[in-house]
């Protein structure tokens, strides 16, 4: 027979950071699109996109990215000199891992 695991939802605190590395890799796209709206081209031709171009933006967006990871790792997380103490079983029931 088998036990049913309860549900455990999504972590809503997640989904800040994923908005936050795909709009750091959206902007410098948005930033040429906003370069070329401006200069009245023709935002949707191909020669408006050339290949450099979008591999440049591309290298800035994954740059942008970078940074923000080691922003992130920087500053947040625990304290330092904190330990981990591994989830363990105690008086039968299971205590999910911390940080003291």
């Amino acid at each position: 027979m088998m036990r049913e695991v309860p549900y455990d939802p999504p972590n809503p605190h997640m989904i800040r950071p994923v908005f936050t590395e795909i709009a750091l890799f959206l902007t410098p796209f948005a930033v040429y699109f906003v370069y070329l709206w401006v200069t009245r081209a023709d935002l949707l031709h191909p020669d408006a996109w050339p290949l450099r171009t979008v591999l440049t933006l591309t290298c800035l967006a994954l740059a942008l990215m970078a940074g923000s990871f080691l922003l992130l790792a920087h500053f947040s997380g625990e304290p330092k000199n904190s330990s981990y103490v591994p989830a363990h079983i105690e008086n039968g029931k299971l205590v999910p891992g911390m940080v003291k």
